[in-house]
């Protein structure tokens, strides 16, 4: 036996005894194929897994190394994986690169919400520009939704001491006639290391949101409420915005009557444009997919087994560009690329218990509520001019799209 086999026995046996009283061991390997110097030892938990994985996890980071527990189900043994280094607790953020991002989709926002403003002239292209400061309201409500929907997220990543940055907004510096509808493709926060088990992957999904939407209901009707019910144009194109059950539910509030409906329809104000962009945006980050809120609570419910549905979705969001929206093909596409993994929890035998359970349907129901099958359309009378409706179509999916590849690659978390 060479003198480095002799320390690694060694450091295992020093693991095994720090945690006796937690972990009975049945047989200790040294090393495996992708961790040579990782120790897994094999053997029962002396206390449930949500009591024992912290002091597993305390002791073992003050060696130096990072707990990880997994069951093997074939020999109904827990394994403890002890991995050399240790994760950060904290994520360092560089203060003045969010400060400059949250100021530019300030300025970007504010230009396109001038671009709603009544007072806008019907031809000038360029009077958004020089009257920007015309689209506070807009932007401040967009932005007020955005800003929830991350500090959900972000304060609850803290209190699981997961270190998450603050949000990055993702401005959109393009003329709002090239269909920048909204000035920003959001916000994402960064995660540097994965979650401890799959009660606070749940939560920290969820709590995104849910936040964001406590947010969004009263905007939108706010919004609704400074709107107007008004005939459709008959002999121009104009956009209509998807309607979900929520923002019908809505809609019947504050109007009283099903829109649009008899040649009618409510012209929004730009407050509740915003409000209605905050419903898109929840059930968007709500398809179950990857790294997107809604991927982390079916990782949270099912585990591995959340893999099983990821060729279901891609079949339905398909079928769905297929029959409704074009931009539905691009989701499709970006889940087959990108949304067919999830990196677990370190600790991946705590179960799920029963208020979250309740809170993962709880999100089930909120993503049908919100979930809008056609966000957005062209409307040309005559049934004309086809091609420029599924273009701006098309566009809106992009840049939704995008969005999610935003948040796929600054979210991702390591595997293990």
């Amino acid at each position: 036996m060479d003198h480095s086999e002799a320390s690694r026995q060694g450091i295992a046996y020093q693991i095994e005894q720090l945690v006796a009283d937690l972990f009975t061991t049945y047989d200790i390997t040294l090393g495996t194929p992708g961790q040579p110097n990782m120790v897994r030892l094999r053997g029962h938990l002396q206390l449930p897994s949500d009591r024992a994985y912290p002091q597993i996890a305390e002791r073992l980071r003050r060696l130096g190394y990072t707990a990880a527990l997994r069951h093997d189900s074939k020999l109904n043994l827990d394994e403890l994986l002890v991995i050399p280094g240790v994760l950060p607790q904290v994520e360092r953020s560089r203060l003045w690169v969010h400060a400059l991002l949250l100021g530019a989709t300030v300025l970007t926002t504010l230009y396109v919400g001038a671009g709603m403003s009544e007072a806008r002239p019907p031809d000038d292209l360029w009077w958004p520009l020089f009257h920007f400061w015309e689209g506070w309201p807009f932007s401040l409500s967009l932005l007020s939704i955005l800003l929830a929907h991350e500090l959900g997220h972000y304060f609850t990543g803290r209190h699981y001491r997961v270190p998450v940055s603050l949000p990055f907004f993702i401005p959109v510096p393009l003329p709002d006639f090239l269909g920048n509808i909204l000035g920003t493709m959001g916000a994402v926060i960064r995660m540097k290391a994965p979650v401890t088990n799959r009660r606070a992957m749940l939560d920290i999904g969820a709590a995104g949101p849910l936040v964001g939407l406590i947010v969004a209901i009263p905007v939108l009707i706010l919004g609704l409420s400074l709107s107007k019910v008004q005939p459709l144009p008959l002999n121009q194109p104009y956009s209509m915005e998807g309607n979900s059950l929520l923002y019908l539910l809505l809609k019947y509030l504050v109007f009283g009557r099903l829109l649009p409906a008899d040649g009618v329809d409510v012209f929004i104000h730009p407050v509740a444009f915003a409000g209605w962009a905050g419903l898109l945006v929840t059930s968007l980050n709500l398809i179950p997919a990857g790294q997107l809120d809604g991927g982390h609570v079916l990782y949270s419910l099912l585990g591995d087994q959340a893999r099983k549905f990821s060729w279901p979705i891609i079949l339905a969001l398909a079928a769905l560009g297929l029959l409704l929206w074009p931009g539905w093909f691009l989701w499709a596409g970006l889940v087959f690329l990108f949304g067919q993994g999830h990196p677990g929890p370190l600790d991946s035998i705590t179960p799920l218990d029963t208020k979250r359970k309740i809170l993962a349907v709880i999100v089930l129901l909120v993503f049908v509520l919100t979930f809008t099958p056609v966000p957005l359309k062209i409307v040309v009378p005559g049934n004309t001019g086809q091609f420029a409706m599924r273009t701006v179509v098309l566009l809106t999916g992009i840049l939704a799209g995008l969005t999610w590849m935003g948040r796929r690659l600054v979210q991702g978390s390591p595997r293990h």
